[in-house]
């Protein structure tokens, strides 16, 4: 057996995955195989040439590509936003992600069939004790070899999943990048050169036909082999030189001799909470109603399909809390809760923070007026990712928990949250499903309230939800056809009104319908009322002034 102590001076570590992109949000944990092996390649050529031969190093290398275990330390994700110079002079925002790793904890990479000469064994201290970085160059490290651990001590948490294996309870598996056995990838690498020679041969065939030359003669020559042989590196050790962007420009998806596999990781491996998560400290520790994500993905949802990515989220957190009552909505007998209180998952697109120039979803708002405990907590945490159509995830960065004033602002181009400010007046931002029917008498006239309103019409529904809700008495109420949506007047048929799953009351024809509500005082957000407004419809927020 054989392990690698690997510390992170910094507390952070930074590493995209291969298949994803860095705004994602995504971070590679734990590290890859392939990416270890890189960095102790580069460490030889930088720092080490000189005292370790390449026979030693090769050798080294291919031993070391079998597939590890990890004991990985207490975690949590952090992120930053920053703005990155651009070559025509503008700037682009970037969400930088990474592991925060608790204080003082390390990272143990463990072999268990392994056996290094002595050479070996020296070269690979020599590389531990000069790497400096893991995956980006701000991802400091300090690692050494561990040759006389107590293996049976330690809780390996991470490991690969064998073929046909069930995951393990309380685990959730991860895709990282591995290598192919030596053996294997000089046949892969013997079988794909024939595929591409092949390749280019018709490619050449084709061009003679199309000119109408003959194409008895026509055969592969030198530079055309050169450059099918220089896009498939000899071996693996020559493979695992290979540079990301010239992978990328040669059309590989993936690097030539890497495989991916299947690790399993516990699912709380990022329940640490970080400091910096509460939006402030408050005197009286109240507890947190609010929780605020930022959006990321390369196809994003459309403000129009709300509902949609509402439920995707409502199903993530009931999962990942074990049906916490804050997310189910219902009591541990299966009763659903009185008044509301229970999260609401709404839906913003602001397109002034550079995003949302077509409709795009840009935050996810999660406001419980119960208020999130130290479960619903942890799973907010955790939440990050949720599917998203077309094989493109949606990634949530969690931007903050606290009380609806501290997010709250009518200048969303600041950050702020407009649906958490107080207004006067109120405009659909998202349909209102109406609960009830219109009544009428059995020879259709309409029966009409004292305000002249039919009874279990839209605006009756409306009025009647909001004195429920604890709202003042409106000044007056207006139909609106639309919402501004990119520019674009968006009619409420356009949206999406009903949810796949659950059991919630609507009208019978389900249309979606907009008002204008006035208030004689100053209220506070958020506003959702109707059909489905735990899940971003029947969303109003404050009137430009």
């Amino acid at each position: 057996m054989l392990a690698i102590k690997v510390e992170f001076p910094a507390g952070r570590y930074h590493a995209t995955p291969w298949d994803r992109q860095v705004n994602e949000g995504a971070v590679e944990w734990p590290p890859s195989i392939w990416r270890i092996l890189r960095a102790l390649i580069s460490t030889w050529y930088n720092k080490a040439q000189s005292e370790i031969d390449e026979e030693t190093i090769r050798s080294l290398i291919q031993k070391l590509s079998i597939l590890p275990s990890f004991c990985l330390p207490n975690a949590a994700l952090g992120h930053t936003r920053h703005y990155m110079p651009l070559f025509s002079g503008k700037t682009t925002k970037v969400f930088d992600t990474f592991v925060a790793v608790e204080r003082n904890k390390e990272l143990l990479v463990i072999w268990h069939e392994i056996d290094l000469s002595n050479n070996e064994k020296a070269a690979l201290e020599i590389l531990l004790s000069r790497i400096g970085f893991l995956g980006r160059a701000e991802s400091w490290i300090e690692a050494e070899l561990i040759d006389d651990l107590e293996f049976k001590e330690i809780k390996q948490n991470s490991y690969p999943l064998e073929e046909g294996q069930s995951l393990p309870e309380g685990f959730e598996s991860v895709r990282t990048l591995a290598c192919m056995p030596p053996e294997h990838y000089l046949e892969w690498r013997k079988t794909t050169l024939a595929s591409h020679k092949e390749r280019r041969l018709a490619e050449l065939l084709a061009i003679a036909r199309e000119k109408g030359k003959s194409v008895e003669k026509i055969k592969l020559g030198k530079k055309d082999l050169e450059s099918i042989g220089k896009n498939l590196p000899e071996d693996l050790f020559h493979a695992l030189h290979a540079d990301t962007g010239d992978l990328k420009n040669a059309g590989w998806s993936q690097p030539p001799g890497s495989i991916w596999v299947t690790y399993i990781r516990q699912r709380d491996a990022f329940d640490v909470m970080p400091r910096a998560r509460a939006a402030r400290q408050r005197k009286n520790d109240q507890i947190p109603t609010v929780a605020r994500f930022a959006l990321a993905s390369q196809v994003m949802p459309r403000l129009t399909d709300a509902v949609s990515l509402a439920e995707r989220i409502h199903i993530a957190l009931v999962s990942r809390s074990d049906g916490v009552s804050v997310f189910t909505g219902c009591d541990e007998s299966g009763k659903p809760l009185e008044g509301h209180r229970h999260a609401c998952i709404l839906c913003e697109s602001n397109p002034s923070l550079g995003k949302g120039r077509r409709g795009e979803i840009t935050h996810i708002t999660i406001y419980a007026p119960m208020g999130f405990d130290s479960d619903a907590r942890k799973s907010l945490d955790g939440l990050t990712r949720v599917w998203g159509h077309g094989g493109h995830d949606i990634q949530l960065i969690l931007l903050g928990v606290g009380q609806p004033e501290d997010f709250a602002g009518l200048d969303a181009s600041k950050g702020a949250c407009p649906m958490l400010a107080e207004s006067m007046s109120w405009v659909s931002r998202t349909p209102f499903v109406s609960t009830r029917h219109p009544k009428a008498t059995k020879t259709g006239v309409p029966k009409l309230d004292d305000n002249g309103l039919q009874i279990g019409s839209a605006e009756h529904e409306l009025r009647r939800l909001l004195k429920l809700a604890g709202y003042p008495s409106p000044c007056a109420i207006e139909s609106v056809p639309s919402t501004d949506l990119a520019g674009h007047e968006t009619r409420w048929l356009k949206f999406r009104r009903d949810r796949n799953q659950g059991d919630g009351r609507r009208a019978t024809s389900g249309c979606g319908y907009g008002f204008r509500i006035r208030f004689p005082e100053m209220v506070r957000g958020p506003i959702a009322l109707g059909y489905g407004a735990h899940f971003g419809l029947g969303l109003f927020v404050p009137e430009s002034p």
